[in-house]
């Protein structure tokens, strides 16, 4: 499935993205405070390494980032965060769904053809719903050596939207984010 690439999206796409990065750093309260401060620091391949300042730490944060839209559905996409946790710099996933997801199915995740599991959907809030897990490293591996990650979503309990996240530029961008 081609993944629009339109200047206008990928600006939007950019700010979501921040905004999302830093909901998952902070409560929604404080991460509105720190909106401000987030920002772009690089391309890598696919992935924007994306960094801002939780409230209260003195330290930043990164995370790599891509969001895709299916271009035969432009009211479907992703955004697909990894970043390390703040408690015990542990490597996550969360990943942003549209609305009006089907929530018991989870989030599928094919990488290079091959099932690797579900992804629970743990919450959805106004910008959409929240899937995140632990990253183990077997996972990671699959990610660094992949070339296409397929992230499945259901709107109903027989249709499913795959959507592509190309994994180019992945080991890099997991280098640079702290």
């Amino acid at each position: 499935m081609p993944m629009m690439q339109a200047p206008l999206l990928r600006k939007i796409t950019v700010l979501v993205a921040l905004q999302l990065f830093v909901i998952a750093l902070a409560p929604v309260e404080a991460a509105k405070a720190q909106l401000a401060g987030g920002k772009v620091k690089a391309t890598i391949g696919a992935w924007q390494i994306s960094c801002g300042r939780p409230p209260g730490s003195k330290i930043e944060k990164c995370a790599a980032v891509q969001s895709v839209t299916a271009e035969d559905r432009p009211n479907v996409g992703l955004t697909v965060i990894f970043q390390k946790s703040l408690s015990n710099n542990k490597q996550m996933l969360l990943v942003v769904a549209p609305l009006g997801v089907l929530l018991p199915t989870g989030l599928g995740l094919i990488i290079d053809g091959k099932d690797v599991g579900r992804v629970p959907f743990l919450r959805c809030g106004k910008i959409g719903c929240f899937a995140e897990a632990v990253v183990p490293d077997t996972l990671t591996k699959k990610f660094k050596s992949g070339k296409t990650a397929l992230f499945t979503i259901f709107q109903t309990p027989e249709e499913g939207i795959a959507i592509p996240i190309a994994l180019n530029g992945f080991t890099k961008a997991l280098q640079n984010i702290k």
